[in-house]
Formats: C-alpha cells, structure tokens, sequence
C-alpha cells in the first residue's frame, strides 16, 4: 500500500446540524403566508420548537397554525391585540431550547439562512448573532429608499450609544443564547423592542457577532406594518435603554412620546 503523502492534509467532517433551536413567530393577520413559513421553518434541520404567537388575528392565521400537523409546533394566543414585542417577549418566555431566534411570519427573511446565523454560537464565539441585510453579497428586493435611510440612521443612532458597530439594528434575525434572554426584562410593546434588545445586549457585555443575510422586502400593499411613528419610538427607546437614559432621566417624556405615537382612528 503506498504511504501516505506528508503533503496532504486531512479535512475535518462537518458536524451534523441537530435540532437546538426555538423559533418565535409573532404573528398578526398573516394567513396569505403563514402556511408557506411554518413549512419553511420545519425544513430546518436546527428547528427544534416553533412557538407561533398569534396577536388577535382577525383572519384565519391562528386556525392554519393549529392545522399543522407536528408536534414541535405550538400557538399562544393574545387577546386583545398587544403588539410585536409583546408577542416576541411571550414566545421568548415559553422557549426551551438552547438557541431562541425570532421569525417574522412573512416571507421576508429565509428560514434556510439558520446554520450560517447558528454558526458563531455553535462555534462559541457569540452569545448573540445579528442578520444583516446592509453586508454581505446575498440578495435583496429593491424597494422603499427612504426605509433604508431610516434603518441606517436608526442604526447608527444605536450605534453611538451603544458603542457597538451594528450595521443593522432593526433586522428581525437576532438569535441568542437562551441564558441571554434570561438576564434582563423586556418591555416594549411594539417595534421598539428592536432597539430595546439591542441596548440591553450591549449593556449586557455579550459576544455580538453580525452575518449578511438575503431579504425579500414586501411592499404596505403586501401587508408591512411599520411606519413613521415606530421609528420614533426607535429614536426613544434607542436613548432610554441605554446607559444614558436613566442619567437623562428619559421616561419622564414618555406619556408626551405615547401620544405621538399613538395611531388615531
């Protein structure tokens, strides 16, 4: 039998993927999608629980979740509608795996992208991993410029008072280390948990990791939800939850933000 050559080099076998992850989806009137992403979810090798959080859907979302037939799938329900980040912190208080990532319902962000979001926490070099969608060479619908501005001033915002240097703060994919979740409250009702989560993170010390992910931005018609006066409460809650919003004493403004904020009938 001929030796072996000095010169070759022996690859290491990948590692099986094997399930470790909950999936959170809040989810309010998505019935056109909500079928198509379970299965989406379920595909993954990594999905271990898939924690549906129904908000008070008007439409038939939370009956197509029930009619899902595997036993790592379950739905919450909250009466009366109470908000994204009510229905984030919900799911996040039911997981049980070590991983938790949060899934919007729609079809924006791709379910089959979790072992490269996994990787730096499998590896144990994160505690938490950020999906970009401003880095990277992965694909995106073109669509609102001015959203994009908006994003990325948010970002930088968040940025400058967290000293951490996210490209995407606002990106639905966040996956953590479960232990993460359990070191502090959340408490934002609606889209401000974005920044709250990332401020409490930051202020946390955790190992932050970013990976370019694809997004298939949808369109007001298509059914988005965010608006002008989510980005304002981003602009408070970036400053609240920082280290410098108890030094500010920031909460005292904030019925005069809740009234801005608010959307009129």
């Amino acid at each position: 039998m001929p030796s072996r050559s000095p010169n070759l080099v022996a690859v290491p076998t990948a590692k099986p993927l094997v399930p470790c992850l909950t999936v959170v989806i809040p989810a309010y009137n998505e019935s056109a999608t909500i079928n198509e992403i379970l299965q989406r979810v379920l595909e993954s090798p990594l999905t271990a629980e898939v924690i549906v959080v129904d908000d008070a859907s008007s439409d038939d979302t939370a009956s197509i979740v029930n009619a899902v037939a595997d036993p790592r799938v379950r739905v919450l329900t909250q009466n009366p509608n109470q908000g994204k980040g009510a229905a984030i912190r919900r799911g996040f208080a039911e997981a049980t795996q070590p991983y938790v990532i949060v899934q919007d319902a729609d079809l924006e962000y791709d379910p089959a992208e979790y072992p490269r979001l996994l990787q730096p926490l499998l590896a144990d070099d994160a505690d938490v991993v950020f999906g970009s969608r401003f880095m990277g060479g992965d694909a995106h619908r073109v669509l609102y410029y001015w959203h994009s501005v908006g994003n990325r001033a948010l970002t930088t915002l968040s940025n400058m008072f967290t000293n951490i240097n996210l490209t995407d703060m606002e990106t639905c994919y966040k996956v953590f280390r479960r232990e993460v979740l359990q070191s502090f409250e959340l408490e934002e009702d609606r889209f401000g948990i974005e920044p709250e989560m990332t401020a409490k993170v930051a202020r946390g010390g955790w190992r932050i990791y970013e990976v370019g992910i694809s997004y298939r931005g949808r369109t007001y018609a298509e059914g988005k939800k965010i608006g002008w006066r989510d980005g304002v409460r981003a602009v408070y809650c970036i400053v609240l939850y920082s280290s410098w919003g108890p030094r500010l004493n920031v909460r005292r403004v904030e019925p005069a933000i809740t009234w801005i904020t608010k959307k009129r009938a």
